[in-house]
């Protein structure tokens, strides 16, 4: 990588992203619910928690290896899946790249603008996501097919909800790039030239497709918009209908979405293997607490019964550290990487996750914890009012 692409903060990546690209396209990866109390909330949360390092006995090296549903990975930061990665070319492929050259999982969205066979084909430790969305028999297809491609476990997503309203505007984004389209997006996309040169490269335009969406028996894929219109019109799922989709996927299991206790019991009631506390990245309910809140309650509570995640407004090495200290397995990140996609490519991916991985290492030295697993709650600071549960 050239000096002048590196970068050293994920900040900095964020402001290339912006930099480089189309306005609508920024925006939607920093939209989020309503307000945007939750968006903000997950990234705040972080600073109200302090470490307390110890200044002699460091360890000279330190163990940032784990395991995530039987994956061992080489620090505790997974690919949380993000639909439809039209930042670059090479998409989920170049993310899939990336996490297998830094040792970590890849998690694929069924909204993902590549096909679950060439991701698994460029990282086999690829977690395949679903939404509860269409018909049983098809979702039983999609399984079956991340099941031959060689997923090696399942993420059911039950934590999105759908907000009509964002204070700022939502972004505008086609559904299909036809020529109307194409040309209402030109103010955009035609400033934008580094961006624009990426994909004519390729001979192809941004691609809204959701190919892992192809329905049984064949037929086209639908666009983005299309599959977001059949999961709105699918009922929600019940207790029951989780336990049957769990019932389909014989391997790791993950429900993500968990900011109760109550729910936390009932994943493992149907038999999940993991949970990830989430809120979506914001997208969900606004003021839904920050995950790092409700993380310490739910751990107390099924931690020793469940493989627990966090995933949301983890920006930096240190956030992940507090996050173990808490109790998490991993955390899994979202936008952190596609700002890094978006600057540059698969080694924007892998400069995200080698920030990530310094900073976990400097908590380490500076706690004087030689490893993961010795990190305890007291390792950080923890404000009487700062944890949520319910």
């Amino acid at each position: 990588m050239s000096k002048n692409a590196w970068f050293e903060t994920v900040a900095e990546a964020q402001r290339r992203a912006e930099r480089r690209l189309p306005a609508p396209v920024y925006g939607a990866l920093i939209a989020g619910s309503e307000k945007g109390v939750t968006l903000d909330d997950n990234i705040a949360a972080y600073s109200e928690l302090g470490f307390a390092p110890r200044i002699a006995d460091h360890h000279a090296q330190r163990d940032l290896s784990t395991s995530v549903m039987g994956i061992p990975i080489s620090m505790p930061v997974i690919i949380s899946p993000t639909g439809v990665q039209a930042v670059h070319p090479e998409g989920e492929v170049a993310v899939a790249r990336a996490a297998k050259n830094r040792g970590t999982i890849m998690g694929l969205s069924s909204f993902a603008s590549k096909s679950v066979e060439d991701v698994t084909a460029a990282n086999p430790n690829t977690l395949f996501q679903v939404y509860w969305s269409g018909a049983k028999d098809e979702m039983v297809h999609r399984l079956e097919r991340a099941k031959a491609a060689g997923a090696k476990g399942l993420i059911a997503t039950l934590d999105w909800s759908f907000s009509h309203g964002r204070d700022w505007g939502s972004p505008q984004i086609p559904e299909r790039l036809t020529l109307g389209a194409a040309m209402n997006f030109a103010p955009h996309a035609l400033p934008r030239i580094p961006w624009l040169w990426s994909f004519a490269k390729t001979f192809r335009i941004p691609d809204l497709k959701a190919p892992n969406l192809e329905p049984k028996g064949g037929g086209e894929a639908p666009t983005f918009f299309g599959a977001y219109g059949e999961w709105m019109g699918t009922p929600p799922p019940s207790w029951d209908d989780v336990r049957w989709l769990r019932e389909q996927w014989d391997g790791p299991f993950m429900l993500k979405g968990v900011g109760r206790v109550d729910d936390a019991k009932r994943a493992i009631d149907i038999g999940a293997t993991t949970i990830s506390v989430s809120n979506h990245g914001g997208n969900n309910l606004d003021t839904i607490p920050a995950p790092i809140r409700m993380l310490p309650g739910i751990v107390d509570a099924v931690g020793d019964q469940i493989e627990v995640v966090l995933d949301g407004g983890v920006r930096r090495g240190s956030d992940v550290v507090k996050a173990v200290a808490l109790g998490a397995r991993a955390v899994m990140i979202g936008r952190a990487y596609l700002w890094g996609l978006a600057a540059n490519g698969q080694a924007g991916v892998e400069n995200v996750l080698d920030i990530m991985r310094g900073g976990i290492d400097s908590a380490l030295l500076g706690l004087g914890r030689g490893s993961l697993s010795e990190l305890t709650r007291d390792d950080i600071y923890v404000p009487e009012d700062f944890a949520r549960v319910r």
